[in-house]
């Protein structure tokens, strides 16, 4: 089957086929994979981390930081409009989810003013299921 060439145009059918089981619950589901059990946690691995659907690029290894929370931590994605940042109500609370904005898929949720000490008091709290690391120099893209 031909897969349009706009991500935003895939139906659920073509992002099961694309995706596994368990990607397809964080990404195209809005699901938040356990803590502490993603490969990108605690990783200080140099490079670009990319959107798992689509393979757009949202954050750098230098905007990373170890918040201890179970998750990958970013203080601000790639600059322009990497991601979609979104008012999500379910659980209970009004949180902001993170979207990426290539595929319109969940990456995980920011948070501010936690006092984290990093230039923008930010802490994006992302799946590790939903990025890919491409290593190499981050500083250089």
């Amino acid at each position: 089957m031909d897969k349009p060439t706009n991500y935003r145009d895939w139906t659920e059918e073509q992002w099961r086929e694309k995706l596994s089981p368990e990607e397809y619950y964080v990404l195209r589901e809005a699901g938040t994979e356990p803590p502490g059990v993603g490969e990108y946690t605690d990783t200080t691995t140099e490079g670009v981390y990319r959107c798992r659907a689509c393979g757009a690029e949202l954050f750098r290894s230098t905007e990373k930081f170890s918040s201890h929370c179970g998750w990958p931590s970013f203080f601000t994605p790639l600059a322009g409009d990497a991601v979609i940042e979104r008012e999500d109500r379910s659980h209970g609370m009004v949180r902001t989810e993170v979207l990426c904005a290539t595929c319109n898929s969940h990456l995980g949720h920011v948070f501010a003013g936690e006092g984290y000490p990093t230039p923008t008091d930010l802490r994006y709290c992302i799946n590790s299921i939903s990025l890919t690391l491409e290593e190499g120099a981050a500083d250089k893209r």
